[in-house]
């Protein structure tokens, strides 16, 4: 058993780690370069953010949301 989990050990750390090793390594001679990962999952974010708010527009104006405060019946 001791075997397994070191075989899931050398497989995040030896493999795929490794993209993030680069990134550390570069921190402090570029910093943007080692940023550019989380730049990315902000975008990533930003974009769903903005999606979701033009859905919820969009039912808004259909009419199609039911605002009342008895709509879940742990409201009542």
């Amino acid at each position: 058993m001791k075997a397994f989990f070191e075989g899931i050990q050398t497989l995040f750390v030896d493999y795929l780690f490794l993209p993030f090793d680069f990134f550390r390594s570069t921190e402090l001679s570029n910093w943007w370069g080692a940023n550019t990962l989380n730049f990315i999952f902000m975008i990533i974010c930003f974009v769903a953010l903005v999606y979701w708010t033009l859905q919820l527009k969009l039912h808004q104006s259909n009419n199609e949301e039911n605002q009342d405060t008895t709509a879940h019946s742990f409201l009542k």
